[in-house]
């Protein structure tokens, strides 16, 4: 009887993702439909969370990888509560809550945005260790697991081989990803484009792996029991499912199992959409509708959650009274608080590279931010992550206790992974590499902006003088491409990052105070890799550098300035060497700016912004990135020397001198500027 129930409500889930994809005349019903029997029994069996707070912090936590089966989860969350028969009618359409691909909605019970496959189940291996750090400070008693939901194509994008290595290395069982094989992919069968055994592959990286018919209850049920026991690794359930189930042609016969029904609606496949329903026990006349058994079980499981929540609650209140000052510090963990950091008081060493100087904030943080994650691709010592890593030490398989995550050579798994982090929440967390390799990056940065997560990106040796590496490791257009999300605002029509290059160390602690306190988007800090002269001080450099939280600011100021000088990072300095040359040798009376942000600079008041840069006043940049990264801050009538090539592998020092990075090609470049 039980069985039967759950099977129908199955069914009910398949009818309103075909239903839904067929309003919109747009989506994909096949996968929803095979992959119902999983999402049923999980849901109304075995995930834990509160109906009534869906951002309660203890909460179980799912994430859907194939964005494209949304209908399947919009469908269940439906029958949860979570959304109504019309928000489903609505699918795909201008100003619904149920966009093609899932966004982020916790409310709603949507724990990620997802579309891009793999990076939503990479999501979840950051989930899981956040949920692993913070039971390893507080306690067994606030675990959960995170279920995830991964399909053919996310298996074969290549950020699934980071994922599944590093949560087998890490031995997360906490973990559990169901795998919808259906052995269907959107332009073919999969044995036509692979023959791997995927099974051998998740056990030799670690996993446990439970292989079962897909769309059977008992199985589903089964093995989910088996995967929420397992204690020392995490567990893949391999779901042999069925695209398309239940699907059906105008004369009733099956047109289950084809390609057809991955990308279109039933009706354009080839399938019949009225007869499918009526095949589910549904009325095609109406199926935008939840049976009222199966609505029954749902409140049910309601019920069951409250009733588990507040027995929770009740543990919870007994360890806070036992551990008053845990608990104090958990609750600030939680809430997102930015911590309590003295960064006036923090010394950075003079004439020091960006990355060294960041190292020493994270050095301090290490001390003092104690719900900061840091991470590394394999490079701690040369990103200068090894500041907070000297004070820690790095997560390993039953240790959770550090704070430093050794991600291996894997740049977009890592990035994914902090995503995760972040959308999990209580940490902070923090990621480095070159950055030359935010290429690598991208998908998960773009991600994270859209999503508007904390992550902080420290991307150090940020230009050609990166030297005898040569141009592989040389960053040139990547300024340009990051900062692409200064200008691109998000859904609350805020800059979707925040893009920071300081200018030397003191500018460094500026632009990590502003990273910390930044909660709102992702952050961006571009280090170089060489010393840089610090700027000069009008009063305290670090004062100064406070100008900095402005995007831009002025270094060196002539009255009535003959030109303005505007830089990022160790240009600026390289700006005040031709400065001081054009005020020798020529008398030009000469304004240098610093110009960390310009995304942040655009953000401020008119005023402040023709204070800094007056419109009738030359405007000269220099970028060791492609002009077109001042071009909007010098204007049309300005000059910038930027890079406008790969690099080459040189000592940094011949570099600069062979490409005009220096205080005399300044000199000679602003005096051609300014036809003198």
């Amino acid at each position: 009887m039980k069985n039967n129930l759950t099977n129908k409500a199955a069914d009910n889930i398949r009818i309103l993702s075909a239903a839904m994809v067929d309003k919109a005349n747009s989506g994909h019903p096949g996968g929803a439909m095979g992959g119902a029997d999983y999402a049923n029994i999980l849901y109304s069996e075995f995930l834990k969370y509160n109906p009534d707070d869906m951002s309660w912090p203890f909460r179980d936590r799912f994430f859907l990888d194939p964005g494209h089966m949304s209908p399947m989860l919009y469908s269940v969350l439906a029958l949860s509560g979570k959304f109504s028969m019309e928000d489903l009618k609505n699918f795909r359409q201008w100003g619904s809550v149920t966009p093609g691909h899932p966004e982020l909605d916790t409310e709603r019970g949507v724990e990620n945005t997802s579309g891009p496959l793999g990076q939503g189940h990479t999501m979840a291996v950051g989930a899981a260790i956040a949920e692993r750090f913070l039971s390893a400070r507080f306690g067994e008693w606030m675990s959960h697991k995170t279920f995830s939901f991964i399909s053919d194509g996310g298996i074969q994008e290549e950020v699934s081989q980071g994922a599944g290595r590093l949560a087998g290395f890490l031995g997360l069982s906490n973990l559990i990803m169901f795998y919808d094989s259906n052995d269907i992919q959107l332009s073919s069968e999969t044995d036509e484009v692979t023959t791997e055994d995927t099974a051998k592959k998740y056990e030799a990286w670690g996993w446990k792996v439970l292989t079962i018919e897909g769309n059977d209850t008992e199985a589903i049920r089964g093995a989910l029991k088996i995967a929420t026991e397992e204690k020392e690794k995490p567990t893949l359930i391999i779901g042999k499912t069925i695209m398309g189930k239940g699907a059906v042609t105008d004369g009733g016969d099956s047109f289950e199992r084809k390609v057809s029904t991955h990308g279109q609606p039933l009706s354009a496949a080839g399938a019949s959409l009225d007869k499918t329903i009526e095949n589910l026990g549904g009325d095609p006349k109406e199926p935008f509708q939840i049976f009222p058994e199966v609505e029954e079980l749902y409140k049910k499981r309601q019920e069951e959650l409250r009733q588990w929540v507040k027995e929770f609650e009740a543990e919870k209140e007994k360890w806070e009274k036992a551990n008053p000052e845990l608990a104090e510090k958990l609750e600030s963990f939680l809430s997102g608080d930015i911590p309590e950091f003295d960064f006036a008081a923090l010394e950075q060493k003079a004439n020091t590279a960006t990355r060294a100087a960041s190292g020493t904030v994270l050095a301090a943080f290490a001390d003092q931010v104690e719900n900061m994650i840091v991470a590394s691709a394999d490079l701690s010592n040369s990103d200068k992550t090894d500041g907070f890593l000297k004070k820690t030490h790095p997560f390993a398989k039953n240790d959770f206790t550090g704070a430093f995550l050794q991600a291996g050579v894997s740049e977009l798994t890592m990035a994914c992974v902090m995503n995760g982090l972040a959308l999990h929440g209580g940490v902070i967390p923090v990621c480095g590499t070159f950055f030359v390799f935010s290429d690598y990056m991208k998908p998960a940065v773009r991600l994270a902006a859209l999503m508007e997560l904390p992550v902080k990106y420290v991307w150090t040796h940020d230009a050609f003088r990166v030297g005898e590496d040569g141009p592989t490791h040389q960053p040139v257009e990547q300024e340009a491409q990051i900062r692409l999300l200064e200008q691109l605002k998000n859904h609350h029509g805020d800059n979707s990052m925040l893009v920071l290059r300081p200018a030397d160390g003191p500018e460094t602690t500026v632009s990590w105070k502003m990273a910390l306190e930044n909660t709102d988007t992702p952050t961006a800090l571009i280090l170089s890799r060489q010393n840089i002269k610090d700027l000069p001080a009008n009063s305290d450099r670090y004062t100064d550098a406070l100008q900095a939280e402005k995007g831009a600011y002025i270094v060196e100021n002539d009255a009535n300035p003959d030109v303005i000088l505007l830089a990022s990072g160790s240009e600026v300095a390289t700006l005040v060497d031709g400065a001081a040359l054009l005020r020798e040798r020529d008398g030009l009376k000469v304004r240098v700016v610093s110009v960390p942000s310009e995304g942040l600079f655009r953000n401020q008041e008119k005023a402040y912004q023709e204070e800094v840069l007056p419109v009738n006043v030359p405007k000269f940049g220099m970028t060791a990135g492609l002009p077109v990264t001042l071009k909007g801050l010098v204007g049309d009538a300005g000059a910038v020397w930027g890079l406008n090539s790969f690099g080459f592998s040189a000592p940094y020092t011949v570099l600069d001198e062979e490409l005009g990075f220096n205080g005399e090609n300044v000199y000679k470049q602003v005096k051609i500027f300014l036809g003198k």
